[in-house]
């Protein structure tokens, strides 16, 4: 299975042996979960049977991170700074 799937990266001119299927895994839960579709909705269907490893182990919040870390960013350099 790995082998096959890095040969699918390496034609899409991705490094597939930097990569590994559980990564899609994880991906899809975040991405799932970062455009609001409900917990447990997901968590049924990656096949748990519960929600504790879905939000746990495989959700990584992708925007809430962003989006702090670029309001941080605005107060440690307001625009009133950033202007020649």
């Amino acid at each position: 299975m790995r082998r096959d799937f890095r040969k699918v990266l390496d034609s899409a001119g991705l490094t597939g042996k930097e990569w590994a299927p559980r990564e899609l895994r994880h991906s899809f839960v975040s991405l799932l979960s970062d455009h609001d579709i409900a917990l447990e909705d997901i968590s049924r269907l990656v096949g748990h049977s519960s929600t504790v490893v879905t939000e746990t182990v495989y959700r990584h919040q992708i925007r809430p991170v962003i989006q702090e870390g670029a309001t941080a960013m605005d107060a440690i350099f307001p625009l009133a700074e950033r202007e020649p």
